[in-house]
Parts: structure tokens; sequence; C-alpha cells
């Protein structure tokens, strides 16, 4: 197959007429036939639905004339609900759940054009980084087939990498949009806390929850951004902070911009040296392009993947509470309600998800509540502070570079009976989900075997606008972000 059309190229070739709408749905559909039986990069394929879709834009032309996503494929990860689509979450206590309505991501993506053609595997309820833990199996790396793709939005991440669509969307609690990005070689944000509506996205950790964009360039990504930002009078912490132009700070333009450098975590150990050696050459190449790098010290994220694995784990308890088998769902059917209970959260949970019920009731029980998750939450303002005092003063960074994954991709199986060394995968990326930052992974390099590496930067409140810019600047003078993997 040819080299997959970004997102720009996509929509500009229907609005001209280039192209048709139908005949791009169809070969997103064909790319996701010839792919998926090996990556398993999608739950539920709505080619029926899609192809509906594509003639409506081509019939209607002139109404999509001016609409950002006008005939582009788009996958979304399968814990945001569709209206008639399935939506499982991964997991079996919603494998045949069908929302009744929309979330709002997805009624902003209808109204800009965009082709919903399926609802991509993940980490059960999201709890993961390497999307093993699906009821339903992992999804694998386009890389390299025996490698994870990253997690929780793993499909996600694949259907772009592997050309299956130029958009995909998946939501990040702890890094899950940031790290999948980087094992696939794609661009991937998370946006700022309230930036856009987390209505219509099935809960994990509310306090930490945010949906982003999968692309392959930092245009496409400004673009998505674009559509899917903003108030929202059904989501109460959907901020009404103005949505900046993204595209219109794509100027490739980064000199004089002051990137932090925390040379303390970069170095430490458990950092794989193609990793550290990957973010230097980027940062090198930043600092040619005219930005300036300033060592800063970040203190307390030393401390971020327990407090994260405290905060995550307790609202996870809470959250997950609702899946009783009493209102929709999995429902086991016994005579008495607590058993009832218990057999349907048994059978309808898989082992990642349990684990995190426990440890996040156990740190919100009498006698722990003050010991663990007040300590938690009190060191996530320390964590905040630590970026609020770089981003602020007199010696300030526009934005914080670092590694987005300590290490390459690893094999599947290969860490699933040590979840400790699973959570420390997310070392480098839950801290912008406790302070709320925005943070972009931006391809950046390939290991000694030919696996995908990420630089992470990461961006004050509300200025995803200044984090693309300097992605967008990056891209223009490398050439990782337009390598294909062997599945594409």
């Amino acid at each position: 197959m040819s080299t997959p059309a970004t997102l720009a190229e996509t929509r500009e070739a229907v609005v001209s007429g280039a192209r048709t709408a139908v005949e791009v749905c169809r070969e997103a559909l064909s790319r996701i036939e010839a792919a998926d039986p090996a990556l398993h990069a999608f739950h539920t394929v709505t080619a029926e639905r899609a192809l509906a879709r594509a003639v409506e834009i081509d019939t209607h032309r002139e109404r999509f004339r001016n609409a950002p996503l006008a005939g582009v494929p788009v996958s979304l990860k399968d814990n945001i609900c569709t209206n008639g689509v399935r939506t499982t979450a991964s997991s079996r206590v919603l494998e045949r759940f069908v929302p009744p309505y929309d979330a709002t991501v997805v009624t902003r993506l209808h109204e800009a054009g965009a082709i919903l053609v399926g609802k991509t595997n993940c980490d059960e309820f999201a709890m993961g980084s390497s999307t093993e833990n699906s009821a339903f199996g992992p999804s694998r790396n386009p890389w390299a087939a025996d490698r994870i793709p990253g997690g929780s939005s793993g499909g996600s991440a694949v259907a772009v990498a592997a050309g299956m669509t130029p958009l995909a969307f998946g939501s990040e609690t702890g890094g899950s949009i940031r790290q999948p990005a980087a094992m696939c070689g794609v661009f991937g944000l998370k946006p700022t806390y309230g930036r856009v509506s987390r209505y219509g996205l099935l809960a994990f950790g509310s306090s930490l929850d945010q949906i982003g964009p999968f692309a392959r360039t930092a245009r496409d990504a400004a673009i998505a951004l674009g559509v899917i930002a903003g108030a929202d009078p059904a989501d109460s912490t959907a901020s009404r902070e103005p949505v900046s132009d993204y595209v219109a700070s794509l100027t490739g333009d980064i000199r004089g911009l002051r990137i932090g450098v925390p040379n303390h975590l970069i170095h430490q150990g458990g950092v794989h040296p193609e990793i550290s050696r990957a973010v230097e050459a980027s940062l090198t190449v930043l600092k040619e392009r005219g930005a300036r790098l300033v060592d800063i010290e970040l203190p307390h994220s030393k401390y971020a993947i327990p407090v994260y694995y405290l905060v995550a784990t307790a609202e996870a308890s809470s959250n997950l509470a609702r899946y009783d088998g009493v209102r929709y769902g999995l429902r086991e059917r016994q005579t008495d309600l607590d058993e009832m209970y218990s057999r349907t959260r048994e059978k309808g949970f898989g082992a990642e998800v349990k684990r995190r019920i426990m440890l996040g009731t156990y740190v919100l029980s009498a006698g722990y509540y003050d010991a663990y998750y007040l300590k938690a939450q009190q060191v996530r303002t320390l964590i905040r502070r630590d970026y609020e005092q770089a981003f602020a003063g007199g010696d300030a960074v526009d934005v914080i570079a670092m590694p987005t994954s300590p290490t390459p991709p690893f094999r599947l199986g290969e860490k699933t009976d040590d979840p400790l060394q699973m959570y420390l995968a997310d070392v480098f990326t839950v801290s912008a989900n406790l302070t709320g930052n925005p943070g972009i992974s931006v391809p950046a390099g390939f290991s000694s075997t030919g696996l995908p590496i990420g630089l992470q930067l990461t961006g004050r409140m509300f200025d995803e606008a200044t984090l693309l810019r300097v992605a967008d600047a990056y891209e223009r003078i490398t050439d990782w972000h337009t390598r294909t993997p062997p599945a594409a």
C-alpha cells in the first residue's frame, strides 16, 4: 500500500473534489481489513455506518466545504461513548453495552465532518500501560508484532501508526496517550485538564482523565484539538478558557524559546541508554533551531508514581462501584443480592482492574485515609508547585522536555507478572496528569532494533499552542515521523 495520507491531506482531497469521501472511507476500511487481523487495533468496525456517512458528505459537499475534518476517517478508543455503537472499555462487564448517546467529543467530530470507522482496543477501563489488560486480547506494535504498542490507548496509536486511520482519539489518566504514541512512532497530545469535555468518557480517575488525539503530524494534532476543545454545559469541569487557533501557532520559529530540561530525571537509573541519547539528540536539534536549554529541578517528581497509584486507584474504586449488575452491563443472576454483586464483579472485571479497585478501596478506608490518600493529595500539590515554579518567575521556561517512556517497547508478556515494573513505565508521564498540564509526545528516533522513541514536551496550563509550535518546528527538520512500520 502507499504511504498513508495525513489528516490535512485527506481533508483537502475531499473538499477539493480530488477524491470522494466514499473512496477515502473504502481505503481506510481496506487498510483495517488487511492489517488488523495481525495487530488487533479494533474491537468494532462500523463499515456500513461509515460508508453511509461518506455518501452524505459527498452528496452535500458544499455544506462540508469549511468543515475541518470533512471526509476524514477517525477511530475512537472503546471507552468513549458512541450512540448505537458498542462501547466496551475492553471489559467483560460492558461486553454488550450500547450507549444511547454520544460523548461530547463524538458530537463535535461529527459536526466537523469526520467519519467514524471503528472503536479501538485498550487496557480494561484504561488501566494499564501495554494494552495487555484488554479482556479481548492485546494489540500488537506495528513496528514489531512481538512488542507492546503501549497503553492504555494502544489500539488508537496502532490505528494511526499502521495507516488505518489518519486520526484517532484516546484517553489519558497517567500517560495513556503519550506513552503509546511514543511506542508506535506517532504524535500523541494530552490536553490541559478541562480543555476537552469528559462527558461520555467512561470514568477511571475523574481528576486525571482527559481525551486527546493521535496523529501523523503536529498540524494534524492541532486541527484535531481545535475541533474537540472548549466549554461544555454537560461537563462542569470543562473550562471556559478561550480556545486558541492552534494551527496559526505553527510558525516553525522557536528562536528564544526556553526549554526546561530536568537532567536529574533523564539520566536517572532505569532509563534505557538509547532513550537518553535520542532525547539529548532531539534537544540539540531544538537548540540549533534557536531554542535555549535551561537546566531545571522538579524535586518532587520522584514521588509521582506512588502518588499517582494512590490517587488514581482511589478514584477508580469510587467510579467503578457503578458496575454492580443492577443498572447496565453484565448481570450474574442470583437469588441473593450480595452474591449477585460479588459474582458480577468477579466475572466482569479482569485482574488488573480488581487489583486497582482493592488498592483504592484500601487507601480510602477508615484508619488509612489520612496515611495514604490524604498524604498523596498533599504531595500532589507539591508536584504541581514544582511545575508552576518552572513555568513562572524570572527564570521561567516555556516548555519542559524529557523522555516519554524510559524504555523502548518491551515484549508482550515481559512484565505482566510484575505489576510494579509495569507501573514504572509511566514514570515520565504521570506528573502531567497529577498537575493538569498539557503534554505531547513527538516521534524522536528509533532504537538499534528499529523500535520508536518519543520526546515528551510539557507546557503551561492551557498553552497547547506553544507545545504544538515546538513539536511542529522539530518535525520540520527531522524525518522520524515520515517513517512507516512494516505493518502499514
